[in-house]
């Protein structure tokens, strides 16, 4: 089996399990806050997550998938753990910004500087903080309903200008 068949086998399982519905936990694991602030925002009318079926939940054994923000604090180590454990199979793991891959804070004594090392992660969501259209993106992505890549010319509505002239 090819690796796009296997892609697309995988995007058709996630389409039957999780259907029109996702609903999300999310876990600060010591960020500024930044990521939860745009992460909230989602929930306005502009952006409407609800309509796409995409659902905030209180606790971890209603939840699909799991969005991840913070360099990953070692006195978080257990909550995070418990978290993804009490999460039902099929889950998905979302790092939300620039801090749980490593880019802000580095490893040290109070932090691991990635969540990868605690949990595994499916979809990486950069930024410092993320625009609500990347958390949306990366939310799309991570239920198999939009290529993990778009092409940014599809969007333009007029070709760019040659180079030295202005429009």
């Amino acid at each position: 089996m090819t690796e796009a068949e296997l892609a697309a086998r995988l995007r058709d399982e996630v389409g039957r399990t999780f259907g029109r519905s996702l609903h999300i936990r999310t876990i600060d694991t010591g960020s500024c806050a930044a990521c939860e602030s745009e992460i909230r925002m989602l929930l306005a009318p502009h952006y409407d997550l609800t309509r796409l079926g995409f659902f905030f939940t209180p606790t971890p054994r209603h939840a699909d998938l799991l969005m991840v923000t913070g360099p990953g604090a070692v006195g978080m180590d257990h909550a995070l753990r418990l978290t993804y454990q009490a999460m039902p199979d099929p889950k998905v793991v979302v790092a939300v910004g620039a801090c749980p891959l490593g880019g802000v804070l580095g490893p040290d004594i109070l932090t691991h500087g990635s969540i990868q090392e605690l949990i595994p992660v499916d979809v990486v969501i950069p930024g410092c903080p993320p625009s609500p259209i990347a958390l949306l993106h990366g939310l799309l992505v991570a239920t198999g309903r939009l290529a993990a890549r778009v092409n940014p010319a599809r969007f333009m509505t007029a070709p760019p200008p040659a180079p030295g002239k202005t429009a």
